[in-house]
């Protein structure tokens, strides 16, 4: 199988080119390689390549800045995934994309599921609500993975900034009022590997059965300022001098760009489709912070 995965270096993408080069050839590229704002140059890479499957891990990912960037978002997140589409529908490829709970608008009370309505509060929800919606308009195997609250050990992202601040702060003011599930990117990986390994003979046809999307997010929930707590405590060391977190509210913390109060999603689709479940999210930041330490 041919593999052809797009993101190399992003958090999600960093992690699956060490989880997908078992399983075939892995031709992974990143931004210097190819601009996903050039739709003449992802059709022309699609087809030099010729892969079995694309998996998209690129994405603009800048919540705060897309509000000032909304047409290159859109570009990136909108446009590109539904060129890949067409391209991957063309030479019998399976596409295999991540998209956001940030497409709902958090006025739900309970885990939101695939077939719940989506509003997005804020121009990086629409763009990656769009790119959805163009890779489900094609008629084509795919699977689209929606998380939340990515984090790992590398770029830009709520763990990095809160251990940075602890570093330099003797305390930090968190939110604690929007609530998600903290998904460590290693397991979204190992998740979609896992996933693919099973249609390693035939990836088409397998796809074809299983199609769709699913979310895909770490079991259990915390608010922000539980996770930086629990991070805290985690990451305790000589190198530490934060000693206090302080909860607020998030009138308190004004952002650009809005955020849902609640994106909690409801993983049972993929747990019992694929027969697997992801950890729980204190489970996971323990395992990503042995790998710090």
């Amino acid at each position: 199988m041919k593999i052809l995965l797009l993101g190399k270096n992003g958090q999600v993408g960093w992690e699956l080119q060490r989880t997908l080069a078992p399983l075939g050839k892995l031709i992974a590229i990143d931004q210097e390689d190819l601009d996903l704002v050039d739709t003449r140059a992802i059709r022309s890479t699609v087809r030099a390549v010729k892969p079995d499957l694309i998996v998209n891990a690129a994405a603009y990912t800048a919540v705060d800045k897309a509000e000032e960037e909304a047409d290159l978002a859109m570009a990136i997140n909108g446009f590109a995934p539904g060129i890949l589409a067409e391209e991957a529908a063309l030479c019998r490829a399976v596409l295999v994309h991540y998209s956001t709970d940030y497409v709902f608008d958090g006025t739900g009370k309970i885990p939101y599921s695939e077939n719940d309505k989506p509003n997005p509060l804020n121009a990086y929800g629409k763009t990656k609500l769009e790119g959805d919606k163009l890779i489900q308009e094609k008629d084509m195997p795919h699977l689209i993975f929606r998380t939340s609250w990515v984090y790992g050990l590398r770029g830009s992202n709520f763990l990095l900034t809160i251990l940075r601040l602890a570093r330099g702060k003797k305390e930090v003011s968190v939110v604690n009022d929007q609530f998600g599930a903290p998904t460590w990117c290693r397991m979204i990986a190992e998740a979609t590997s896992m996933v693919v390994s099973r249609g390693i003979k035939d990836i088409w046809a397998y796809t074809e059965s299983n199609r769709g999307l699913y979310n895909l997010s770490a079991a259990g929930q915390a608010s922000w300022y539980l996770f930086a707590e629990e991070i805290l405590q985690l990451a305790s060391g000589s190198d530490i001098k934060c000693r206090m977190i302080n909860a607020i509210p998030t009138s308190e913390y004004k952002t650009p760009a809005s955020r849902p109060f609640y994106s909690l999603l409801d993983n049972s689709k993929f747990n019992k489709q694929f027969g697997f479940k992801l950890p729980a999210w204190e489970n996971s930041l323990a395992l990503a912070l042995c790998d710090y330490h």
